[in-house]
């Protein structure tokens, strides 16, 4: 069996959830942040839209970081990379969302990243390279929604993804999502505008909060959100 992290209870902006293909969680170090940002190569890239800053352009060291095993410390002693970057403890933003890496349970690589907007239900999400394929990126969705319904006490988990991207179509519906209105065009964070689809994923009994979530606020609505890919 592979090692795998240890990122323990859900705990102030901090949430741990495992699916049956995935162990996913906040991260808690700058190494983990920087795996999100590796597993966005130029083919994720044409569907998230993200700018220049969120990217790492260098193959080698994408590559270099997607075949880390963030729970072997033997691994990760023998990488500098790594050495560097697990010396800066990760923080969550006042105004960010909240952020889970995914790591692979059957090897322990980090797998992908996904994102959720507490205020608007907003997800999106990518798989790394040597994840896709392999009907991961349901999982990832599925992960998603679980944080929205089981632990930020949304009822209602928007998702969008471009017309022609059907790799998250499939995947989006695997973890099922379902058809939404939404507009059918969208604007991407680095200004390409593309075709779109709407869905939404509705919470199948109580919704809950965990202990990360903190205090339930007086209206959380549940909105659309930014289309992502797989």
């Amino acid at each position: 069996m592979p090692k795998l992290p240890l990122p323990g209870p859900c705990w102030r902006r901090r949430h741990t959830l495992r699916t049956e293909r995935l162990l996913l969680y906040t991260p808690e170090t700058v190494l983990d942040l920087a795996a999100a940002a590796a597993a966005s190569d130029p083919e994720a890239q044409r569907w998230i839209g993200w700018v220049a800053g969120n990217v790492v352009t260098d193959r080698r060291v994408r590559e270099a970081v997607l075949q880390l095993h963030p729970g072997d410390t033997d691994s990760l002693r023998s990488s500098p990379v790594a050495q560097r970057l697990l010396a800066h403890p990760f923080e969550p933003r006042p105004d960010q969302g909240e952020t889970l890496i995914g790591v692979r349970l059957d090897d322990g690589r980090y797998a992908g990243f996904t994102e959720l907007n507490p205020e608007t239900g907003e997800i999106g999400g990518h798989l790394a390279p040597h994840a896709r394929g392999q009907g991961l990126g349901a999982y990832l969705f599925r992960a998603a929604a679980l944080l929205g319904h089981a632990h930020l006490g949304l009822q209602i988990v928007r998702a969008g993804h471009e017309t022609a991207n059907t790799a998250s179509a499939r995947a989006l519906a695997s973890a099922g999502f379902v058809a939404d209105d939404g507009p059918p065009r969208h604007t991407l964070p680095n200004g390409r505008e593309i075709d779109s689809r709407w869905l939404r994923h509705t919470a199948v009994g109580p919704t809950s909060r965990c202990r990360g979530a903190g205090p339930a606020a007086p209206s959380e609505p549940a909105g659309r959100s930014a289309a992502e890919g797989q």
